[in-house]
């Protein structure tokens, strides 16, 4: 699933192509929609809010989610499209430029009050610049028995983390993919080390947290399971998802150093 850094690039991208263009057509192939016309309105900005991405189209607001297949790509206007067109969600049609959304679970057509209502029940966004440090440590230790590792996922405490900047935080603050909230001792110093995480990665297309921008040697723990540790040479531990019949994955893939992240 994209993450915050990559929701946050996506918008910037569509930003740069579409900002200020009056859309020429607008088919969105989802069936609530299906009749729906925003041609004729122009394009004011386009804006992540942790991993949701919103068109400002006046009085309309068109918000789509990436979940964990979907993507935005733009092309030339009557160019062929990289995607299978089946899998096509959303097609803006604005001058010289065509963006497209492939494979988006959510899509909606929102007023500005419905938008505020789906943003308030997120936590702060960690790539806002009026990121709220007081209110993001407040929703991450309202529960202190709650599993860190889940909170850092939940949206409505801090909007922008997906797995591997959790697997990748933890490892970095020492602290075992099973600890409860009330076991870090200083959560502020991990919620800011997630969003400078976050802030360096922005800029790039590969996730890089140990430093070194090659193949093989971007992360520390995550995607290594079984690897040897690249502080302590001990073993990487890796945990799959629990998966049961009625309820599907329970939890996400989990890497972590028992040495450097003792229980």
């Amino acid at each position: 699933m994209p993450e915050g850094d990559a929701v946050w690039r996506t918008a910037r991208r569509l930003d740069r192509a579409l900002h200020g263009r009056l859309l020429d057509a607008a088919d969105l192939r989802v069936p609530a929609y299906a009749t729906l016309d925003l041609s004729g309105r122009t394009v004011e900005e386009v804006v992540s809010r942790g991993k949701h991405l919103f068109a400002h189209l006046g009085d309309l607001s068109l918000h789509t989610h990436l979940g964990m297949d979907g993507s935005w790509r733009t092309y030339r206007s009557g160019a062929r499209w990289d995607r299978p067109a089946f899998q096509a969600r959303v097609v803006l049609r604005a001058g010289p430029v065509e963006a497209v959304g492939f494979l988006l679970p959510v899509v909606e057509v929102l007023t500005p009050e419905h938008e505020s209502a789906v943003v308030e029940r997120l936590g702060p966004d960690l790539l806002d610049p009026a990121y709220d440090a007081t209110e993001a440590l407040r929703r991450l230790t309202v529960d202190p028995a709650r599993s860190l590792a889940d909170a850092l996922l939940d949206q409505t405490v801090v909007a922008g983390i997906g797995n591997i900047f959790r697997i990748e935080v933890m490892f970095l603050r020492g602290l075992h993919p099973d600890v409860a909230i009330a076991d870090d001792q200083d959560p502020a110093r991990t919620l800011d080390l997630a969003r400078r995480m976050l802030l360096v990665n922005r800029e790039t297309s590969a996730i890089v947290t140990t430093g070194v921008d090659r193949r093989g040697q971007q992360t520390w723990v995550y995607g290594r399971g079984g690897a040897p540790c690249r502080r302590c040479g001990t073993r990487i531990e890796r945990r799959d998802p629990v998966v049961t019949q009625s309820r599907g994955a329970e939890e996400r893939v989990t890497y972590w150093c028992p040495h450097c992240q003792p229980v």
